[in-house]
């Protein structure tokens, strides 16, 4: 709570309080004493009653008296009321309630935005906040650091935090872009990084340090994500009660029926043995929504569909490797090998990755070994082989996770050139302490030491040596630097870490028993370190501790490591002929994957260790936390069975112990809570006093002095260093801020109040001005009016008087031409009685005449001009006309009738096209020709003549008829000639030119018969429907030597016609044609005698000839 102009003495202080006004008489371990009750709804009386209540103080540093039992006793109490946070200073603890709370809503983030960080209750939102206004206002990087044991909450927290700095950026289309891709990082991370154990359900088995990355007002613009360490072990080994990663159970659960069958997966956990045949269900957990959950986080995060199912098939590719079976057998030579038990999950996983199984096979049951020039192919034994399957298993998971992790990064990275500030938020697995803890457990638990170490440089070992470089008074408060515990793992020439190294790379027989002698011999005397060897040399009985362990006194408690698997997992090492098989893999992201896979960049170096590389994380790490501004969360496990609000007091003290709680009590209590450089503190509150604003010309320092002891605060809260000003109490930095908040309201009223004066004083001379003008205007307006009125009055009176003299005018008028139109009628009746007179006279005997000539005229006028009116549509096949109305009209009107249709027909006749009319002129020649005198004419009328039936130009074979014809082609058609001999018909083709009539064979298209026209005398057809025709040839003509042509043709009318017109064009002569049933022919050996027979025989087109003798032939046509 925030107490302006506090007075503080030994017993308590009095204050004013901002919430209601009232003066508020704190006493330290008592009651409050207000001298008017304070309104519930104060929210900083509230906050300061819950840190300052007796039983369950809200900041331990207030905790009277100090000690571990206290301590512990406030935080059961606070946990008690689902207070699960605390402060020490501006350290956050978080009691883990493993249940929901009402304590995250929307109303609490605006609640704590913008807050003083101990004007409110105790809680995440709080540090968060505080750490963003740091970053954002006073342009310092911050670094969140969230430790504690695994199951404390680290996971949980990071995310609120989070989800806070997220809540409370201003918004916008980009900026909620970026943060709702930040935030989506976490479901993905979490599926395929984090796995339920013993201890935790949703434990993180790999450290995750993501640094946000904001613009200079605090918007975010990216970010970029750091992963340690992942358990790559639990792979292919978990203990029972526990689960391996959870994307294998959520893709199993929440996978489709078409994706699974894609991937070539049961939905059945029990079929894999790297899910240790078990039962998938964990209670709370769905994993189907947790499945869809990350798939939608992938797709706002960016990851493209071809992308996400190339990284399922990968992590099917991992699960069905474990069903991988190996059996064995002996070679010739007594050696033992190993093969495929079951080749049918080979088969499904080289399809899944495009790989050849005899490929995979080969890299799985031997390995190539090279030595110098010499390649040598050795078989491998069934353990060999298993082992080498394990080990690709977890490559190919751990590579993948790094590439998931790179691709997360591309989306979220920030472009390079812009300037940012950092917030980092580090979310790494706890200190572990199980029944059996290998080689991840040591690193693991180094990760927690160095970040122990940073806690106690930065918060405790600092904070004493910041007071004695500065020259404060300062009582030193004894802790523990487990520097001495680091330097035992880490140091580079006889740590744990380096001895690990030495023996991977030593050449002979490397086992772990040489390794833990050499740490024995190393650190028989280190007092954090012990063995079953070192208890004996001190004679010490202890059978918890074998022989092939060794055991750390770490910070937060002794821990056995069994060393068995130091060496494999340390090596962590992957055949080559693995990698060449991954490599040449036709499935793009596995080939990506292993570069080294390549057999062009075959590199015989060794891999660095994973210790190495772990060590190499930790340090750049560490020095990446050491360039912020630190914020601690401080994660405590209330109990060991996950059991929701369930304290255990015997955990917690452990906990406190081993966290340094009570030393970082006792240091905050001893110190000073805030400091800051004297130029950065006038400059912030140098407002306060009249002597230092708004400018001061002595030093920073002197300048703080002055400014403090304007502000009469008491001695013992303030010290002043050589470049640093110190605050000993939260609530005088308090008072502070609240003093320089209603100076900055006081300022800005006296801005306000300038701004509103010289707003008014403009205003006004606006307004003068403006009164001038409209003034102005209106004295113009008015006399305009004024002119507009007189003008009107004119305008109305002229126009009245000149009314008054033209109806003056013309009543006048209307008397003259009265007397005109009188006298006009009196001329009128004269004259008629004039003309009377003279028609008795002479007019009356002709009067029927001409009476009857005037009807006709009008009667015929009314006739033309009806008929002009209704006259018949103009289409030609239109024959209508209106009847005459009178009967001396008709002949007139059958008159007008033809002349009508004559013109209709001109018209119609003038629009048409030559080829139209050339078509129409052929069809009227046919009609003249065969109307009413052959039965097929009345079929031919609906076919169009073409002319063409051959197709000379797009044919290629009748080039040559198309050479002969060339532009002189009147019909080309396919006609059958009459065999005179035998009456049967032969296939011809006819060409019909403006010159000749061609007969040509259809075989090989070239002329046999070449008639002019001139040679044709006449040609005979039938009255039936049939084709046949006789073509006459004048005797002395060179073709009609032979005699006449007898032709059968489908197109016989269009035929006849053209060749008709044909002729008459040449000629200037008509063609004889002959339309009768009987009819001689000529031929060469005499005259024969045709006869027309109609019979229902013959087909419907086609006549059937037949000889009777030498000289008849009879026609059977339909």
């Amino acid at each position: 709570m925030n107490f302006p102009r506090a007075s503080i003495s030994g017993a308590g202080f009095t204050a004013l309080c901002p919430g209601c006004k009232a003066r508020v008489k704190v006493a330290l371990g008592k009651q409050l004493l207000h001298k008017r009750q304070l309104p519930r709804s104060c929210p900083a009386m509230e906050a300061t009653t819950s840190r300052l209540d007796p039983a369950a103080v809200g900041d331990l540093v207030l905790l009277d008296p100090l000690t571990e039992e206290s301590l512990l006793h406030t935080l059961q109490e606070r946990f008690r009321r689902s207070d699960i946070y605390t402060y020490i200073g501006n350290v956050v603890i978080s009691v883990n309630p493993y249940q929901s709370l009402p304590i995250y809503s929307p109303e609490k983030v605006q609640e704590y935005h913008n807050c003083n960080f101990f004007a409110v209750k105790p809680h995440i939102y709080a540090i968060a906040d505080d750490a963003y206004r740091s970053l954002r206002d006073r342009d310092r990087d911050q670094c969140i650091l969230i430790t504690g044991e695994s199951g404390a909450g680290k996971t949980e927290a990071s995310k609120l935090v989070m989800s806070y700095v997220a809540a409370v950026c201003s918004k916008g289309e980009d900026v909620d872009k970026v943060k709702e891709q930040l935030l989506q990082s976490n479901p993905v991370l979490e599926a395929f990084g984090n796995a339920k154990t013993v201890r935790n359900d949703n434990s993180s088995r790999f450290g995750k340090y993501m640094d946000v990355e904001f613009d200079f007002k605090g918007e975010p613009l990216g970010g970029v994500i750091s992963n340690y360490l992942l358990e790559k072990s639990r792979i292919v080994r978990h203990v029972k009660g526990e689960r391996n990663f959870h994307i294998f159970y959520q893709l199993l659960a929440g996978g489709s029926a078409q994706l699974l069958q894609q991937l070539k997966l049961r939905q059945d956990c029990w079929h894999y043995s790297y899910l240790n045949r078990e039962s998938s269900s964990l209670p709370g957990v769905d994993d189907a929504a947790n499945f869809h959950a990350m798939q939608d986080a992938m797709r706002v995060i960016g990851f493209s569909p071809d992308e996400v199912t190339a990284l399922l098939e990968v992590t099917a590719v991992v699960l069905k490797l474990g069903n991988v079976q190996l059996s064995s057998s002996y070679q010739a030579s007594g050696m033992e090998s190993c093969s495929i038990a079951e080749p049918q999950e080979l088969q499904e996983i080289c399809e899944l990755i495009g790989l050849d199984p005899s490929v995979l096979e080969q890299a799985l049951c031997s390995r190539t070994v090279k030595a110098r020039d010499e390649t040598v192919l050795t078989t491998l034994s069934v353990p060999q082989g298993y082992y080498g399957r394990d080990a690709l298993a977890k490559n190919i998971y751990s590579r993948l996770f790094d590439w998931l992790v790179n691709r997360i990064n591309t989306s979220i990275q920030v472009k390079p050139g812009k300037q940012r500030k950092v917030m980092g938020v580090l979310d790494i697995y706890g200190f572990e302490i199980f029944q059996d803890n290998g080689f991840e457990q040591f690193i693991i638990n180094y990760c927690n030491e160095k970040l122990q170490q940073i806690f106690i440089l930065m918060t405790l070992k600092e904070e004493q040596e910041e007071y004695v470089r500065e020259g404060i008074q300062w009582t030193p408060v004894e802790f523990f630097d487990n520097s001495i515990i680091c330097n035992l793992i880490e140091n580079s020439k006889c740590g744990i870490l380096a001895m690990l190294d030495e023996e991977c790379l030593r050449p002979g027989v490397v086992n772990e028993d040489t390794f833990i002698s050499k740490l024995n011999q190393l650190f028989a005397t280190h007092k954090h370190y012990e063995s079953k060897e070192t208890q004996n040399a001190q004679r010490v009985m202890d059978a918890s501790l074998p022989l092939q362990c060794f055991r750390i006194h770490h910070y937060a408690g002794k821990v056995t490591y069994n060393v068995t698997g130091f060496i494999e997992k340390n090596n962590d090492l992957l055949f080559r002929d693995l990698s060449q098989a991954m490599w040449a893999a036709r499935h793009t992201l596995l080939h990506s994957l292993f570069p080294e896979g390549d057999p062009q960049k075959v590199s015989l170096k060794l891999p660095p260790t994973a210790g190495f590389q772990f060590k190499a994380s930790v340090a750049m790490l560490m020095k990446n936390l050491y360039s912020k501004n630190p914020n601690y969360i401080r994660c405590i496990k209330p109990n060991e069975t996950k059991t929701a609000m369930l304290f255990t007091p015997e955990l917690v003290l452990a906990q406190i112990r081993y966290l340094g709680l009570m030393e970082n009590v006792r240091v905050r209590r001893a110190g000073y809570a805030f400091r800051q450089l004297y130029g950065s503190f006038l400059e912030r509150y140098k407002m306060l006093s009249p002597r230092t604003w708004p400018r001061w010309a002595g030093s920073d320092r002197e300048g703080a002095e002055v400014l403090l002891a304007e502000l009469a605060f008491p001695p013992e809260e303030l010290a002043f260093g050589h470049t640093k000003i110190f605050i000993r109490s939260p609530r005088t930095l308090f008072d502070l801020e609240s003093q320089r908040q209603e100076r900055v309201v006081q300022l800005a009223t006296l801005i306000q109040k300038i701004f509103r004066g010289w707003r008014c004083r403009t205003q006004y001379q606006q307004m003068r001005k403006s009164q001038i003008i409209i003034s102005a205007w209106f004295r113009g307006h008015r006399q305009k009016n004024k002119y507009k009125q007189m003008k009107r009055s004119a305008l109305i009176i002229q126009a009245y008087i000149r009314g008054w003299k033209s109806r003056r005018l013309l009543w006048e008028l209307k008397r003259q031409r009265h007397r005109h139109a009188a006298a006009a009628t009196i001329a009128a009746y004269w004259r008629g009685y004039q003309v009377r007179k003279a028609y008795r006279r002479y007019f009356r005997s002709e009067a029927s005449i001409r009476l009857a000539n005037f009807i006709y005229r009008r009667l015929v006028q009314k006739f033309l001009v009806g008929l002009g009116r209704n006259l018949p549509p103009l289409l030609v096949t239109d024959r209508t006309w209106p009847p005459a109305p009178y009967k001396f009209l008709a002949d007139a009107n059958q008159e007008l009738r033809s002349i009508f249709y004559r013109w209709k027909c001109k018209k119609y006749r003038e629009q048409l096209t030559p080829q139209r009319k050339a078509l129409l002129q052929a069809k009227l020649c046919a009609s003249e020709l065969f109307k009413d005198k052959k039965t097929l004419y009345s079929k031919s009328l609906q076919q169009p003549f073409r002319g063409e039936y051959l197709g000379l130009t797009q044919n290629p074979k009748y080039q040559k008829l198309h050479a002969v014809a060339k532009d002189k082609l009147v019909m080309a058609d396919t006609v059958r000639k009459v065999n005179r001999a035998s009456g049967k018909t032969v296939p011809h083709l006819l060409l019909l030119t403006t010159e000749h009539l061609v007969l040509a064979d259809p075989k090989a298209a070239q002329p046999k018969t070449v008639l002019s026209l001139g040679d044709i005398r006449s040609v005979s057809v039938t009255r039936f429907s049939d084709g046949f025709l006789v073509l006459h040839l004048k005797e002395t003509s060179t073709a009609g030597a032979k005699g006449d042509f007898l032709l059968v043709s489908d197109h016989l009318i269009e035929l006849v016609t053209r060749l008709h017109q044909t002729i008459m064009d040449t000629t200037a002569q008509a063609l004889p044609l002959h339309i009768t049933d009987q009819f001689s022919t000529r031929f060469q050996k005499g005259d024969m005698a045709v006869t027309v027979v109609e019979s229902a025989k013959a087909g419907s087109n086609v006549p059937i000839c037949k000889k009777r003798g030498s000289h008849k032939m009879e026609v059977l046509v339909h």
